[in-house]
């Protein structure tokens, strides 16, 4: 299960907040979304991707779960299709396969810099997340600089807590749409 909270980062404000990632891990991504001809994936709110993660290829199926969380299953592999079956392996719905015989293709996507902290706290354990780079879709680019914070266990509440102080500090507004929403409406005006 994914749960995370993510923030508008303004280009002007990216470096102030750097500054406390000075010990974070630096993972270069690039991220291709795909769906079906028929937009079958995307009709059910469901995120199929590829992504490069410092060369490292994980394709990942993300599905809505109960209010901000989402269902969550990655595979190592270097073919979406061919990962298919190792998502379904770890839980993934077994329709996803149905639903991907008429063919997947790539629709939009990123490329970006995440820095990484794994934070550790009294009561849980969160992943924040710095991004910049830029959504891409319908041959357009569009720029963006985002904070993640991402529950990895215990208390929820307190990741949440977590996430919402540190958006405070830095006056950070909430951003509601995924990357995969924002690259689809570039993808859209194309």
């Amino acid at each position: 299960m994914e749960l995370e909270l993510k923030f508008r980062v303004e280009p002007e404000d990216y470096d102030a907040i750097r500054v406390r990632f000075a010990q974070a891990r630096t993972i270069a991504m690039e991220t291709t979304y795909f769906d079906t001809p028929d937009g079958s994936l995307s009709r059910r709110r469901w995120t199929l991707r590829r992504r490069l993660e410092n060369g490292v290829s994980l394709c990942t199926l993300k599905t809505p779960g109960e209010g901000i969380a989402r269902e969550e299953w990655q595979t190592e592999d270097e073919d979406i299709l061919h990962a298919l079956d190792g998502l379904i392996a770890r839980g993934a719905p077994a329709e996803l396969k149905a639903l991907a015989q008429g063919g997947l293709e790539p629709v939009c996507g990123a490329r970006f810099t995440r820095l990484a902290l794994d934070c550790r706290l009294p009561a849980c354990r969160v992943e924040l997340a710095l991004d910049r780079g830029v959504l891409t879709g319908g041959g357009r680019e569009l720029p963006f600089q985002e904070l993640e914070a991402e529950w990895k266990e215990g208390s929820q509440e307190a990741a949440l807590a977590c996430g919402e102080a540190l958006a405070r500090q830095y006056g950070l507004k909430p951003e509601p749409a995924s990357k995969i929403q924002r690259a689809m409406a570039l993808a859209r005006k194309g």
